[in-house]
């Protein structure tokens, strides 16, 4: 009798640890800490969904996110370029701090990543696809193991179908199949090895990034597209030598939307997967792009510009977060957010600590619980003037900063990237210099350094998205004021740059 009672209460106990097990990682218990998915695409612009009125690309999956969780309507890329974006998605900061001036450039080894912190949590830490803050390989200083993933299968730039991938550091290796799909069968597979742990995935698409390349079935998708369009011809990289080309802009979009449409496709895979698993409420999918649309994708827009600039159009980006547990219905929010915010807002959630250091991004939480109808901090923009920087004084050893993962683009003579970051040792006042800009509340300042010297414009973005009327004579001391936080923020940076904060 008395084996028999221990026998029941050994398999109680069981049973409770079995249970409390799967309560932490899918939620099952509502207080227990949610699952995180960080999913970006590249190049991917604010009007190039279904949701926001694109009136060809077809992406259902993300409609219906938007249908059913928070739309952040004016959510904003921290630059108006991939590297730099990344970076602030990262760290919280903003990438000026640490090096990441533009495409090409790598992050710091002494940077505090969102993957650490939530490691130390006792979260599952797992990147997807493309990284593009310094090499993948396994002696890079910042491949994505030393920024705290446990397990990487990445890219050190951007790929098509049948990538070229490096798992954990190792040799490179092809993986059959459509791009989007591969790293989400990766995603899928790191979940599965997370055990009780809740899990942190960042998934960073290569899509849509050019050169374009699709499926088929995709490609079928968009062969009706309007005839003035091969009117019009962009250059781009040819899918068949890495080197520039000049196409008919109907082929070249039609390819584009079909790499838009099979990244919504993988979504759509990996949220039927969550829910199959019972692991879709309390998981967080936050998705976005890096930045906006290239002159290769543009078809029409009523934003301002392009990628590689600080007007709407390079930097105002979709933005998504669905989170069936915390949001139950539709929210259109016009809160102003970026890319930086990740950090602060993840580490609210779960309770971790901020870094000690200069957070640019903020906690996005009360938006989350509706309690946010406004953001207390401007949201800064700058492109640094990188002919300031010495090149001569490398941030890392050069033969770290050569990556392996092979391109289709030729670039630089390669068709493999490697990466730059340098020290700033003394901060001069040509340093402030650079297109820059800042946005609070409706108001939005523009300065632009030029030979012909400086230009300064105002708009309100809430009633003039599309920047077309430059209000600042009429408003000289709005601008002035924004003007000054910008210069202070800028100061800040620059200390930053300097290294100060690793001291």
């Amino acid at each position: 009798m008395k084996g028999r009672i221990q026998l029941i209460r050994a398999l109680t106990i069981c049973s409770i640890l079995l249970i409390s097990c799967k309560n932490n990682r899918d939620g099952g218990n509502s207080k227990s800490r949610p699952n995180i998915i960080l999913i970006m695409g590249d190049d991917h612009g604010y009007e190039e969904t279904g949701y926001n009125g694109h009136p060809f690309i077809k992406t259902p999956v993300l409609d219906e996110m938007a249908e059913h969780g928070l739309v952040l309507d004016r959510f904003y890329s921290a630059h108006p370029s991939c590297s730099p974006t990344r970076g602030s998605v990262i760290t919280g900061r903003h990438p000026n701090r640490y090096g990441t001036l533009s495409a090409g450039y790598s992050i710091r080894p002494e940077e505090i990543s969102i993957a650490q912190l939530l490691k130390k949590a006792g979260y599952s830490t797992g990147h997807f696809g493309k990284w593009h803050l310094g090499p993948v390989k396994e002696e890079s200083p910042t491949n994505p193991g030393a920024m705290g993933f446990d397990t990487w299968v990445s890219h050190d730039n951007f790929f098509e179908l049948n990538p070229v991938l490096s798992r954990n550091g190792g040799e490179p290796e092809k993986f059959e199949g459509e791009g989007s799909k591969v790293i989400v069968d990766e995603t899928i597979s790191f979940i599965e090895k997370s055990d009780e742990n809740p899990f942190f995935a960042v998934i960073w698409f290569a899509s849509p990034h050019e050169p374009y390349e699709g499926l088929p079935e995709d490609l079928a998708l968009y062969d009706d597209l309007p005839d003035s369009l091969s009117q019009k011809h962009f250059s781009l990289t040819s899918m068949k030598t890495g080197r520039r080309v000049t196409r008919p802009q109907d082929s070249v979009l039609r390819e584009r939307y079909a790499e838009i449409t099979a990244m919504d496709r993988a979504i759509g895979q990996l949220r039927d997967y969550l829910s199959s698993n019972e692991l879709k409420d309390n998981t967080l999918i936050w998705y976005c792009g890096d930045n906006g649309i290239p002159p290769s994708g543009i078809q029409y827009s009523k934003l301002h510009s392009l990628k590689g600039t600080i007007y709407e159009g390079g930097t105002k980006v979709p933005g998504i977060i669905e989170w069936p547990s915390v949001i139950d219905k539709k929210t259109v929010s016009n809160v102003n957010a970026v890319t930086s915010d990740m950090l602060p807002t993840l580490c609210e959630l779960v309770g971790v600590p901020l870094p000690n250091r200069p957070i640019d991004g903020v906690s996005l939480v009360p938006l989350l619980k509706g309690k946010m109808d406004r953001r207390n901090e401007p949201v800064c923009f700058w492109i640094f003037d990188r002919n300031h920087m010495d090149k001569s004084n490398p941030y890392i050893e050069e033969h770290l900063q050569m990556g392996n993962t092979p391109l289709v683009k030729l670039m630089g003579g390669s068709y493999f990237r490697s990466f730059e970051n340098y020290r700033l040792n003394e901060v001069l006042d040509q340093d402030y210099s650079g297109d820059r800009s800042i946005i609070d509340g409706d108001n939005k300042l523009i300065i632009k350094d030029s030979d012909e010297g400086t230009k300064k414009e105002l708009f309100n973005i809430s009633s003039d998205p599309g920047e077309r009327m430059n209000i600042i004579s009429s408003h000289p001391e709005i601008a002035k004021k924004l003007e000054q936080q910008l210069v202070d923020w800028q100061q800040s940076v620059l200390q930053s740059l300097s290294e100060k904060d690793y001291n």
